[in-house]
């Protein structure tokens, strides 16, 4: 597509999900809501912004086939209403293993059309004293390639949470403008590297990074860390929320990259 020139508004969502489904997608309408009338064209949830379970299992009770569901059909309404491109953080998709789920994420252009699937490449795990945590119980690999999608400020790289610490998946997205990271990042990993990921992944691709995360206590106990942000290709946070639902929100500024890159050619100098 063409090198847009106009700075273009995009919003990360944050929740604090519950174990109740209707709820849960009630008050992602609601901030979806006032973050398009704040002006966001593009807007993106975290993952899991659907259930946070008591159990693993649990996204097996509300997993969908792809086109049709609730969970997709809130999504397409939510873009159509509100004229907006929705990166609607992840759902649990079916798979060929009943047990286990894809982690999905899908984008809807404004008139409420499905335009792009990533499903989550890499399975968090992670073990500390009596904290634990493996999503390959009930979660499957999606394949490993990398997804974009163009959008009027260009095209966007899709990425999941955990995704996050691969910086090889974000080379193999190209010349990309905004990367997109839906997250469930824990307190404990989050306090520590949640931040230095999202603005090295910013720094090394001259890009924007929209990161639209959970952010609080959970009613099955579990913490997020939150901290939902866009960042700039120089690496500086344009807008932050801490904790708590909301939003961050910010301009994707073509001259800002431009400017970035021209004095900075690294993506030039690259040997590999």
């Amino acid at each position: 597509m063409d090198v847009p020139t106009n700075k273009f508004r995009v919003a990360a969502v944050q929740t604090v999900s519950s174990t109740d489904l209707q709820r849960n997608l009630r008050e992602a309408g609601e901030l979806i809501g006032k973050a398009a009338r704040a002006g966001a064209q593009l807007i993106a949830l975290p993952e899991y912004f659907c259930l946070m379970g008591r159990h693993d299992q649990d996204k097996l009770l509300i997993k969908e086939e792809l086109g049709s569901g609730p969970i997709q059909e809130f999504l397409a309404e939510q873009a159509r209403r509100h004229a907006i491109w929705l990166v609607g953080g992840t759902l649990p998709l079916t798979t060929d293993d009943a047990q286990r789920i894809y982690n999905a994420t899908l984008v809807y252009d404004p008139a409420g059309k499905q335009i792009a699937r990533y499903d989550k490449i890499h399975l968090f795990g992670f073990r500390r004293g009596e904290e634990s945590y493996d999503e390959s119980v009930s979660i499957k690999a999606g394949t490993l390639n990398a997804k974009t999608f163009d959008a009027p400020c260009g095209a966007v790289g899709l990425s999941i949470c955990y995704d996050l610490r691969f910086p090889e998946l974000y080379r193999a997205m190209g010349d990309i403008n905004l990367i997109i990271v839906p997250s469930a990042f824990t307190y404990t990993t989050g306090s520590a590297h949640w931040e230095l990921l999202l603005r090295t992944r910013a720094i090394e691709n001259q890009c924007y990074v929209l990161a639209a995360a959970q952010g609080g206590k959970h009613e099955n106990g579990r913490r997020t860390w939150g901290h939902s942000m866009l960042i700039d290709p120089w690496g500086d946070i344009v807008d932050c929320i801490a904790e708590g639902p909301g939003f961050a929100i910010g301009d994707i500024n073509p001259e800002r990259i431009s400017e970035v890159r021209a004095s900075l050619p690294a993506l030039k100098h690259r040997t590999m």
